[in-house]
Formats: C-alpha cells, structure tokens, sequence
C-alpha cells in the first residue's frame, strides 16, 4: 500500500507530519536524545553558578570535585544523545523521503500516454531528484534542528526563569518583536523558492532535449546558438538564487540586532541588581549565560524557518504530480480478458486530441489471426488506430471490442498482457540484450530467449558481440545498429506470445538490406496473431489479408492488394507514388 493512500482528509502539512509518524519508534528515540542534549545544554548554564559562588568565591572543594564529575558525565551522555539523533532522524527522514520518492515514481508510472505527452520529461525528473532533496532537507535537517531547539529553548527558560523571572521578561521582550518580520521573510523565501525549483525543471529539460539531439545541433552547427539559450537559462536560476539568498540573508542579522538588544537589557538590569545586592555575580552570570545561549537557538529557528518555506514550495510540487489521478483506469466491473486468439473490432469510433476529430465513425473488424494493414498519407490517423487498442487513449464515441466486449469492460492488464507491441523507434533500455528480450517476459526459460532471437533474425549478431547475450547496450541500445535494435524489440515481442500484435511502421527507419531482414522476423512474428500493421512502404504489406487505406480519419478504402488496385482509387494513387503508375 503506498504511503500517500494513507491521506483521506487534511491538507499537505499533516500529510508530512503523518509521514513522519508512521516512523514513530525512531523518532521516540531522537527525540529522547534531543531532550537529553537540551538538558545537558541548559544544565550547563545552570551550573555556572556554581562554578563562580562555591568555587571561585566560596572556596568549596566538595563542590568543585562535583562539579567536575558532573560536567564529565553531562559530556559523555550529550556526546552518545548527538550520536543517536543524528542516526535516527536522518533514518526517519531518508525513510520517508525514499517512500516519497518511490510514491513520486510509482504515480508518474500509473499515468496515461497523454500525461507523458503534455508534461516535459525534465520536469518529471526535477520533481523526483531535486524537489525530492529539498524535502528531504526540510524533513531529515530542518525539522531535526527545529525540535532539538525547541527544547533547547524550552530548557533554557526554565533555568533563566528560575535564577529571576523579572529578569527574564526583560531579556524575552524583543522575542516577538524579532520573529515577525523573520515570519514574513519566509513566505518570500517560499515565493522565490518556487520560482528557483521551476527554473531548475527547465533547465533540467533543456539539458534532456539538447543532451539527447546532440546529433542534430552538431549536423546543423547550432552549438553556439544552444550555448546562449542555455547561458539564458542559468542567468534566470542565478537570478532567483540570489532574490532567495537576500530574503534569507535578512535573518541572521534581525536576530543578532533583536538579541543584542535583549543581552544588553539583561546586563543594564542585572548588573544594578549586583550591585545593590539584590543577586548574586554567579547568579547573574549563570542568567546571562543561559540567556546567550539561549539566542542560539532562536536564530537557528530563524534560519530554519527558510529552509522550511523551501521544502513546502517543493511538497506542493511534489504533491501535484502524487495526487494526479489517471484519466484511464479500470471500470468497477472490469474483468479480465481470456488469453486466446481474439477477433478485434471498432464499432462507430470516434477519437479526438483537441477539438477537431483524428477518426470519424469508424467502423473495422479484423477476425482472429487476420492480418490488417493500414495506409495512407501521414496524418491521416493510423496511428492512433493502434494507440486507442490497448487504451492508451479512450474513445470519445463508439467503441473498441475484443470479441464482443468492450475493451474499458476488461481490466487493463490483462488487456495489454493480451498485447504486443513493435514501433518505429526501437525502445529499448540500457540492460543486457537477455533482458530486454525477456523485457515482456521476465519467467521466460533460457531456451525460450535463444528460439525467440533466432526467430527474430537476431541471434547471430547477438553472439558475435564480446558478452552474447549479457551485452549491455547501452541507452536506447545506443551500442546497436538501427536494424540490430529492431530485431531485439520483435524478439521481445515474439517472446511475449501475445495473440494480438500492433507494428507501427516498424521498417521504416530501416535500409533496404535491414529491411529485408527484419521483414522476415516480423512475418515469423505475425504468424497466427491478430495483427494490425501501419506501413509506408507498401512493398511490406501486399500479402496482408485485408488492406485499409485512412485519409482524413475515415476509412476510404478497404481489400486485397490486387482489389485496391484494380479500384484506381486512393491506395493505387499511393502505390504510384512509390512504384510509378500501374500498367
């Protein structure tokens, strides 16, 4: 069960401090070492009292032998209570910030093609490394500091309220007066915060877009005009950097002036309050004492509060992407799909991106085993034929049925389990070459990948490489030629054994002699399965079963090779475009 299903009610504050909670047998033990390291703290500053009067003045050795066991101990407990904190608050909050994180992953996973299609991939990637490690700041450090002074100051009061309450109203006078505009810096911090993490994403997918078309910008020379654009780009981060570093570099000083005032106070009143014999130096020193370091704290809590205006600019952020909900999920009475031999129809299909419709009422069945070939110009809405099978997308109107059942009637998976797919660009990842072939399959037998390679054409190439099989091929199978990464994606399409197959141009990409091989895998790969095949170059589908030809997201023509031609309608114009006109 993932964390964030936890969360029914509240806002995104108490869903951090439920997160917090779930880990609670840790944080009991942080925070009983914090306690102590603020009691070691405070009694420290308690004893200087003694240290002045019983020793320095009183001449009292008992106590200086006290004294000094006391001071050992306080030293070896803090010294273990520091170790401790630092272990199980930074467990707690790596912990929830890797469920985070896993959750952040797990949600963008579960979205729908046109999720990935409108959001920008360095953006995604922005949200899980760097707004994942401004939480994490704000969980395993801010909140750490935040309740280790708390109690710090907590302790301190107490010893500075003990030696002389009126004293102490004087030296927590100027308290209010410092945090206010400390509460307000922060809410800028927030605001700019924001501003920085957005131009961190951009910059993040600027460096994805630039990185991965590396060819193009040196095939075009524009290395010069990526440079300015990317010199752009970081100006504006560096100008949100510093509009952050100022509202955070207002802090410290207000807290050193407010506390400089308050020290003052306290030393204008306590020293009269010596020196008409109304207390004692020890008694003042250990006041002032606890009094200065009480300050410490304060201003640390002033700082900290930047920090975390930081992680909460980066939780909504975070948040936004984990409470996006899917717009394609599972019916409540879906059911799962039968693994057999499926006969796949579109019954008055209507589909549209935006406004203006991709496909008009289709109408189309392809029977069980039936190859179906779709052609025509570029645009013409063959591809999201394809794309709407496995419901990538839905339908707007109509419907898509696999043997009679309306495909949003099944269950998801088990619909594209029922699936295999092969695109024009071979998606492979930077695994070894088993892996990926098994991508589908990851039970497959050994025996198994060595048949479906052999039936895919790939299996000599893959043994001439140094490692076989445990080659890894680096991103997108960048170690792999066009034809070779084509091979391994029908390998693994093949291995899958899916009764349904979608080709999406898969030979397009391809030379004539890669072609050629490729061809061959895919017709092994056809063989007995539904198939729908998208194809420019109608050389590789003229012994289809049924060719048909889209244009403008309707089905203009529909029949055998030898039957469109003899039509001399829109197939015949096509084909005379590659081959010239028929005789």
């Amino acid at each position: 069960m993932r964390l964030i299903e936890a969360f029914t009610t509240g806002d995104r504050y108490r869903k951090v401090i439920g997160l917090i909670r779930n880990k609670w047998g840790n944080l009991a033990i942080a925070m009983v070492s914090m306690s102590l390291i603020s009691i070691s703290t405070a009694a420290l500053a308690f004893l200087i009292k003694n240290i002045l009067d019983d020793i320095f003045i009183a001449k009292d050795e008992v106590m200086l032998k006290l004294v000094v066991i006391v001071v050992v101990v306080l030293s070896l407990v803090r010294g273990v209570a520091v170790f401790a904190k630092e272990y199980f608050m930074n467990y707690v909050g790596q912990h929830i910030i890797t469920s985070l994180r896993n959750d952040l992953y797990a949600n963008i996973q579960d979205q729908c093609i046109d999720y990935f299609q409108k959001s920008r991939t360095g953006v995604l990637m922005s949200r899980i490394t760097n707004d994942v490690t401004l939480i994490q700041s704000m969980v395993s450090n801010a909140v750490t500091a935040a309740i280790e002074n708390v109690l710090s100051v907590v302790s301190l009061m107490g010893v500075i309220l003990y030696r002389d309450w009126r004293l102490a109203v004087v030296a927590l006078v100027v308290v209010p007066v410092a945090f206010y505009p400390i509460v307000r810096l922060g809410r800028r911090v927030r605001k700019v915060s924001t501003g920085t993490q957005e131009s961190v994403a951009e910059l993040n997918t600027f460096l994805h877009e630039t990185f991965s078309g590396a060819k193009i910008i040196k095939a075009f020379g524009r290395e010069e005009y990526e440079k300015q654009r990317f010199l752009k780009k970081s100006w504006d981060l560096f100008r949100f950097e510093m509009k952050k570093v100022t509202a955070k570099a207002y802090s410290a000083p207000i807290t050193d002036v407010c506390g400089g005032l308050g020290i003052a106070a306290v030393v204008w009143y306590g020293g009269h309050s010596v020196i008409y014999g109304n207390s004692t130096p020890g008694n003042f020193i250990s006041f002032l004492t606890a009094v200065m370091l009480l300050y410490e704290p304060l201003k640390k809590l002033s700082k900290l509060n930047n920090t975390v205006q930081e992680g909460m600019a980066a939780l909504d952020r975070v948040f936004d992407v984990i409470e996006a909900e899917p717009e394609i999920v599972d019916s409540p009475k879906a059911v799962a799909l039968e693994a057999k031999t499926h006969r796949v129809s579109f019954d008055g299909v209507t589909f549209s991106y935006g406004e203006d419709p991709v496909l008009k009422n289709v109408h189309l069945s392809a029977e069980a085993g039936e190859v179906i070939a779709l052609v025509g110009m570029s645009g013409g809405g063959k591809s999201t034929f394809i794309n709407l099978i496995p419901r990538f997308y839905d339908v707007k109107e109509g419907a898509i049925r696999v043997d009679g059942t309306d495909i949003r009637d099944v269950t998801i998976a088990s619909l594209r389990n029922q699936i295999a797919m092969v695109t024009q660009d071979a998606i492979l990842f930077n695994e070894s070459i088993r892996d990926n072939i098994a991508y589908g399959n990851k039970d497959a037998a050994w025996e198994d990948i060595v048949v479906a390679s052999k039936a895919a054409y790939a299996y000599d190439f893959i043994m001439r490489l140094p490692h076989g099989f445990d080659t890894r091929i680096g991103e997108l199978g960048s170690r792999l030629s066009g034809g070779e990464k084509q091979r391994i994606c029908i390998a693994r399409a093949l291995l899958k054994d899916a009764p349904i197959l979608l080709l999406d141009e898969a030979t397009s990409a391809l030379d004539t002699e890669a072609e050629k091989v490729v061809q061959s895998a895919l017709e092994n790969l056809m063989k007995g399965r539904t198939t729908f095949v998208i194809a420019h170059r109608l050389s590789t589908i003229q012994h289809a079963d049924r060719i048909v030809v889209v244009s403008k997201g309707e089905i203009v023509e529909e029949g055998r090779h030898a039957e469109l031609l003899a039509l001399k309608g829109e197939y015949a114009r096509l084909h005379g475009m590659q081959f010239g006109p028929v005789s």
